[in-house]
């Protein structure tokens, strides 16, 4: 369910669930990290999915044990340690859980349908511990406030409006692989050290 490409020093990493717009399971979490990680060496690295969502979060089956594990979290470092230029190709909906791994991405391009929302707030569940950061650092602390606290579901222009996306696509995709070419261009130590110089 989690599919891994390489072109050259392209990583390309595909939620693949359309059937059950991409939820994500613990396995599935855990398959995210391997893959993540495997991509250290990669100038830049794309994150995506299949079908018309980019992913709903946490599989309703596994809730119970997704709602405090610690997947998420390690997952989101994993990403946000990448030496390479990381970029979250939104190819529709982000909601719940899984705006942990595009927070932590440097850039989010999405769909024009697509919608973003963290209904922690009417979950009862408290977002991953770096979320709240992220999310003020891109798109200020009154819009955290109003996805996290009001529940809030923004599209893609209100997204790109106040930040939190960078780009709107119609193939997120081939957006995302035209931001990579600087940096697949250059050396990855030189990306990774423009990168440390943005923290």
């Amino acid at each position: 369910m989690i599919m891994t490409a390489r072109d050259g020093d392209l990583a390309i990493i595909t939620l693949d669930r359309p059937d059950k717009a991409n939820a994500l399971t613990a396995d599935m979490l855990r398959d995210l990290i391997v893959a993540v990680r495997a991509a250290r060496s990669a100038k830049a690295m794309i994150l995506t999915g299949t079908g018309r969502v980019f992913s709903a979060g946490a599989d309703l089956a596994d809730v119970a044990e997704l709602k405090t594990s610690p997947l998420w979290e390690e997952l989101s470092a994993a990403i946000a340690a990448l030496p390479g230029l990381t970029i979250a190709a939104l190819n529709g909906t982000l909601a719940g859980g899984a705006c942990g791994m595009a927070l932590a991405c440097d850039l989010r391009v999405a769909a024009p349908g697509a919608k973003v929302f963290y209904p922690v707030m009417k979950l009862g569940v408290l977002p991953q511990p770096s979320d709240p950061a992220r999310l003020i650092a891109l798109a200020g602390l009154s819009r955290a406030k109003l996805i996290l606290l009001a529940g809030a579901k923004l599209t893609a222009q209100d997204a790109l409006t106040c930040g939190l996306l960078d780009q709107i696509a119609d193939d997120p995709v081939a957006a995302a692989t035209a931001l990579c070419g600087d940096a697949l261009a250059a050396d990855l130590t030189h990306v990774s050290a423009i990168k440390a110089m943005l923290r």
